[in-house]
């Protein structure tokens, strides 16, 4: 029996705690957690007391979404299937989202169907922060890093079972083009699972980045840059003329090139040619030309032809790189 007291039940622990975090003037300051459940309220005008599905878009609008996204979804589909058959088995689903947040695809247990059903982990479900407030994918995609948001840290008091893992993933123009995310309504789901997981989720997330990314410069050569850096695809595209006509948002970053939308061409030289030891990618180069030359007997058009430059191209490459005929 509970006497005459009112009964405090988790969900409404969980309503009091996000209100009193956000009324406090310095919570959102020192806590990302925080400052997510700020703009879910002021900016997004979410109550966490709110008990209502998530929002999912028409059929018509998912069609249409699905039609824009063909070419990204065909590259990252295998990869669902290979996360989900690395946490499938303990009650984990696997989402596919656009940069909206909207559902494109997912992965679950045939006997998960009707719980993922249940919370709206399902295509067509808009999981954007500004429909959720603070959930995996939303919060994920509003500050483009990786982000697991475990049980209450969720804002909706109606979501504060689920776990979730998130990742973003970039797209050609350095801008987010998806969230890769991983969910479980398990109650026994620990933190140090979650991290696990989390791992996972990122390492996918950037190899679906860097294979299409290559899918979307199939006539040129990838290099990939040897930076050291954990958390995104390094690589460039470069044509048949040694110009540099594509790279991932890690290679804009490291090359301090243009963060976002239309790459401007340079010649591949301008940046092989720095000198700082940071990139690694006059080393790539230098291999790439060195495993063409192996494979040819030393032969310079042989090997030409291998890397789809001319002769003279590779002349003059192997003269900058210091590599002998």
């Amino acid at each position: 029996m509970h006497g005459g007291g009112p009964v405090i039940t988790p969900r409404k622990n969980h309503i009091d705690k996000v209100l009193s975090t956000v009324e406090s003037g310095s919570a959102a300051a020192r806590s990302k957690l925080a400052a997510s459940w700020l703009r879910s309220v002021k900016h997004h005008g979410l109550d966490p007391a709110e008990h209502r599905a998530p929002q999912r878009i028409s059929a018509s609008a998912l069609k249409h979404r699905h039609e824009q996204q063909e070419r990204f979804m065909l590259v990252a589909s295998p990869k669902l299937d290979q996360l989900f058959g690395l946490v499938g088995n303990s009650g984990c689903g696997v989402l596919l989202t656009d940069e909206s947040g909207v559902v494109l695809d997912q992965r679950c247990a045939d006997s998960d169907v009707g719980i993922f059903q249940d919370w709206g982990l399902w295509s067509g479900a808009d999981w954007s922060e500004a429909a959720e407030g603070t959930n995996g994918i939303g919060t994920c995609l509003t500050e483009k890093r990786q982000v697991t948001i475990h049980r209450d840290d969720h804002f909706f008091a109606r979501n504060i079972g689920m776990s979730c893992m998130d990742a973003p993933i970039f797209g050609i123009d350095g801008n987010v083009v998806a969230a890769l995310d991983v969910s479980s309504a398990r109650a026994d789901q620990t933190e140090a699972f979650n991290r696990l997981i989390g791992a996972t989720v990122a390492q996918t997330a950037r190899q679906i980045e860097a294979d299409f990314f290559r899918a979307s410069f199939p006539e040129a050569r990838i290099v990939i840059a040897d930076t050291g850096e954990s958390d995104s695809s390094v690589l460039l595209a470069i044509d048949s003329d040694d110009i540099v006509i594509g790279a991932t948002r890690g290679a804009r970053k490291s090359f301090g090139l243009e963060a976002h939308g239309r790459l401007k061409p340079r010649p591949a030289s301008d940046l092989f040619g720095r000198d700082d030891n940071t990139s690694g990618f006059e080393k790539a180069e230098r291999a790439a030309v060195m495993r063409a030359l192996t494979r040819a007997d030393g032969n310079v058009s042989r090997a030409a032809r291998a890397l789809g430059i001319g002769r003279a191209t590779l002349y003059r490459r192997m003269k900058r790189l210091g590599v002998g005929e």
